[in-house]
């Protein structure tokens, strides 16, 4: 029940704080000559760069352009609030808070256009802290045991023993007969290795000259023999 309450009063002023920037915004765009739906429009361009700035930073973390954008969005708001409170003759607006009014829209369509648009700048992350030295490998000689001991006193009963005759070698068996493959299909596959060259870049291998030509296995490795 406190969450639920809490939540509500951080909404209830949010609402009071966005009525009240808005109206200002209205009152000043109003008192420098924007009357009519363009008083309204200021507010609304304000809220909003200041919202994609905030969206920005969100969402892609800290980066100088949505942190610059930000401000900008927060000192109009500020200073319209400021300006609406007693501290301005809005009957007598100077020149150039007239100028300023008026270049709002064009600043304000390049800030949103840019946070939109443009790549992330991020702040850079700090250096991670350097690892633990892995320790120095162990140069003591290792102990010698009784097995390495038994096995130094074998060593050479082992290099004595006899050599063992060699076994008798089995001949291979003759290579198959190679396949004719007649002149005209060389020629032919010379043609679709020449074609598959020119459009992927890559001579071509056995297995798709077989699926270009239809021939079988055997008949395939002998003519690629002949293509190399």
């Amino acid at each position: 029940m406190a969450s639920r309450l809490r939540i509500d009063a951080v909404l209830v002023q949010a609402v009071i704080a966005g009525a009240l920037s808005f109206a200002h915004l209205h009152d000043l765009a109003a008192a420098a000559g924007q009357d009519g739906w363009k008083a309204w429009a200021y507010p609304v361009s304000v809220d909003l760069l200041l919202v994609a700035a905030w969206r920005r930073l969100r969402t892609d973390g800290p980066s100088r352009l949505a942190w610059c954008w930000f401000v900008i969005a927060l000192v109009a708001s500020l200073g319209a609030n400021v300006a609406t409170a007693g501290l301005l003759d809005l009957n007598q607006v100077p020149a150039w808070l007239r100028i300023l009014v008026a270049a709002w829209p064009a600043l304000a369509f390049m800030g949103g256009t840019l946070l939109a648009h443009s790549a992330t700048d991020r702040v850079p992350d700090p250096p991670a802290p350097a690892s633990d030295p892995e320790p120095a490998p162990n140069l003591a000689p290792e102990p010698v045991t009784e097995a390495a001991e038994l096995e130094a006193s074998l060593a050479p009963a082992v290099e004595e023993a006899p050599a063992l005759p060699a076994p008798e070698l089995v001949p291979a068996p003759p290579a198959a007969p190679a396949v004719p493959v007649p002149a005209a299909l060389v020629d032919h596959a010379r043609k679709v290795a020449d074609d598959h060259h020119a459009r992927t870049g890559s001579p071509i291998d056995t297995d798709t000259l077989r699926a270009r030509l239809g021939v079988p296995p055997q008949l395939a490795d002998a003519i690629a023999a002949q293509l190399t």
